[in-house]
């Protein structure tokens, strides 16, 4: 599997905690991510033992060094199918703000100081009230987004299409009706509500996300996140020993074939993460999703 880290460290042996998560922030969080790097690691200990402080630890850290933090726990959120994971993640990131961000890069190369546009005015507004909202600037608005989404090969077609114009809008030109925003933001969120065919209108024709590309759309959103200037992207995920809970009391109950389907999502995800760049995975789990050989990760023959 991928790098595992033992945390035995009860509350009396902090210092434990600190040299590993110290050196998580110099090596991972400040060199190797934001040089378009990924990471997966597996947190593993005896129950009470401190991981969850640990991922509560390593998040403060990364929101410290400015970046996109997600964490959650596999009590809450399913984890056989990565298109739920996908969804979470894109939620807590909040693609507009993501967006927003984007956007100044394209405000830049055109030669302008974001800082100076006042506060909620678009930039096109911007350029029209200084004389230059002319056709050959436009023009170079449309240019500048094609640059940075459409002509970009690290992200997915259709991603990058909806990012693109998300952007426009954002930037007022190419301008976007305010319902075909919504319709953009919820193919985004893999809303299954929305009808691919709605989305032909826009010259826009999408496949619905699912497990087989989710993976493909995170790998987008990371590269969208450095765009804004963001180092990378941190995820926190808790309790996954929850895939060998027998307890009918919890929200999700695995079954045999949604813990395998886990598995194998687990193992696809560290097949792809030296394809995917500026992304950290954290998992953590009590020891027994490793001592368990019926059901836990010893069970899956690929892993």
């Amino acid at each position: 599997m991928s790098d595992f880290e033992s945390n035995t460290a009860a509350g009396n042996n902090s210092c434990g905690i600190e040299f590993l998560t110290g050196f998580w922030k110099e090596k991972y969080l400040q060199e190797y991510i934001p040089r378009g790097g990924s990471k997966i690691k597996f947190i593993t200990g005896r129950p009470g033992s401190g991981k969850t402080h640990f991922l509560r630890q390593m998040t403060r850290l990364a929101q410290e060094e400015h970046y996109k933090t997600v964490s959650f726990s596999a009590k809450d959120i399913w984890m056989h199918d990565f298109r739920d994971i996908y969804v979470e993640i894109l939620r807590q990131c909040d693609i507009m703000d993501c967006l927003k961000a984007a956007s100044l890069c394209v405000i830049r190369e055109m030669g302008y100081d974001p800082a100076e546009i006042p506060d909620g005015m678009k930039f096109i507004d911007y350029l029209s009230q200084n004389g230059a909202g002319d056709p050959v600037t436009r023009r170079e608005i449309r240019a500048q987004l094609r640059c940075l989404f459409l002509d970009n090969p690290l992200l997915d077609n259709n991603f990058a299409l909806a990012c693109s114009m998300l952007t426009g809008s954002i930037l007022g030109y190419p301008i976007l009706e305010e319902q075909n925003q919504e319709l953009l933001l919820a193919w985004l969120n893999s809303d299954r509500t929305i009808k691919i065919s709605q989305l032909r209108a826009l010259g826009f024709y999408p496949s619905k996300i699912t497990k087989y590309n989710a993976r493909n759309m995170l790998r987008s959103l990371a590269e969208v996140i450095h765009m804004g200037g963001y180092p990378g992207l941190f995820i926190a995920i808790d309790d996954m020993e929850i895939l060998i809970s027998r307890t009918s009391l919890e929200v999700v109950h695995y079954t045999k074939m949604k813990r395998e389907d886990t598995y194998e999502s687990i193992r696809q995800l560290i097949d792809d993460i030296d394809s995917m760049h500026y992304i950290f995975f954290a998992y953590a789990f009590d020891r027994a999703l490793l001592d368990n050989e019926n059901a836990g990760l010893k069970s899956y023959q690929a892993l």
